[in-house]
């Protein structure tokens, strides 16, 4: 397995209204200073979703520092629940935590990069800015929201990049052409991404259009966004009399692990393909919501990844025998 967790016990040491919807929160490790992280990284917390432990991925914002791990949650009303507990916690809370972990690799060899952020992407974004920014690299930043008052740390970020910081504000007409952003940029330069599921499709499908190598392309996941409101489904098991419903708030990785369905799974954050089921039948539709499966296999939908694809309606699948991943 890729992903070696270490779980460490951790107090919310502050607290700050970073818009009206996003709050950042300080964790601080007990013990021991906070552990040096590359950009991109991210955490797992532990939270309590009605009644039932559960965990929540999180970008670390900035770059790393001795006081703590920094994380920013937007409150989402249609989320599974994991921002409505982590705004319930005061100052002085107790949270189980992951050490940092990253997959996000930037060429610092580079002499120019790219960075683009939907709304609460920019977590992981802000460090690599400030690491670019001290390295005197040339890094341009666009910045995608819906007002500026949903954009957390454009102050700092103002601050930091003066003109290179280029915000795309929707009530202001101002909506982020990814195709003449990759256009004007020098043929060696590298992007990093992080924002919802079908902007990064978008960013993927514009990169590749420009004719740019799509490994210069670097992204972060938000494993909880799709292209349907996030509601409950039910699963069939083949050869077995078995229907489960998968409700609005659980994934399907976890829903059949704990019906005594074990399903094999890594990284669950639609990264690595581990949990991937044959889908066998469906009646509704599919919500692809990884990032390990081509377009073709998106549209042919004959696997899903359980630990974050969604659906509507009923889907079968076969979680005794799957063909090869990868």
């Amino acid at each position: 397995m890729r992903f070696i967790e270490t779980w460490i016990q951790a107090t919310v040491a502050a607290t700050r209204d970073l818009t009206p919807g996003i709050r950042e929160f300080l964790l601080r490790p007990d013990g021991a200073p906070a552990s040096r992280y590359p950009v991109g990284s991210h955490i797992q917390v532990g939270v309590t979703i009605d009644g039932r432990p559960a965990t929540r991925f999180y970008s670390l914002v900035g770059e790393a520092g001795a006081e703590g791990y920094r994380i920013a949650v937007r409150r989402a009303p249609d989320s599974r629940g994991g921002s409505r507990y982590m705004w319930s916690l005061a100052p002085g809370a107790r949270l189980a935590i992951t050490l940092p972990a990253s997959l996000v690799e930037l060429d610092w060899i580079r002499r120019h990069f790219c960075l683009i952020a939907g709304g609460i992407g920019i977590t992981p974004i802000l460090g690599a800015a400030q690491a670019l920014a001290r390295r005197n690299a040339d890094v341009t930043l666009h910045y995608a929201v819906r007002s500026r008052g949903d954009a957390a740390y454009l102050n700092e970020l103002q601050v930091l990049l003066g003109d290179r910081l280029i915000v795309h504000a929707a009530d202001e007409g101002r909506r982020l052409d990814l195709g003449a952003a990759f256009a004007t940029l020098p043929q060696q330069a590298m992007t990093l991404f992080c924002g919802p599921m079908r902007m990064l499709d978008a960013a993927r499908h514009a990169w590749q259009a420009a004719g740019r190598p799509i490994t210069d392309l670097r992204y972060e996941t938000f494993g909880s966004s799709g292209s349907l409101p996030t509601e409950s489904f039910r699963v069939r098991l083949k050869q077995e009399n078995v229907e489960l419903v998968i409700p609005h708030d659980r994934s399907m990785l976890d829903v059949l692990n704990a019906a005594g369905h074990e399903v094999m799974s890594d990284c669950r954050r639609g990264e690595c393909g581990v949990c991937a089921l044959d889908v066998i039948e469906v009646d509704g539709e599919i919500d692809h919501r990884d990032v390990f499966f081509s377009d073709q296999q998106r549209c042919d939908s004959h696997k899903i990844c359980a630990c974050v694809s969604r659906a509507r309606g009923t889907i079968t699948v076969d979680t005794l025998h799957r063909a090869d991943a990868t």
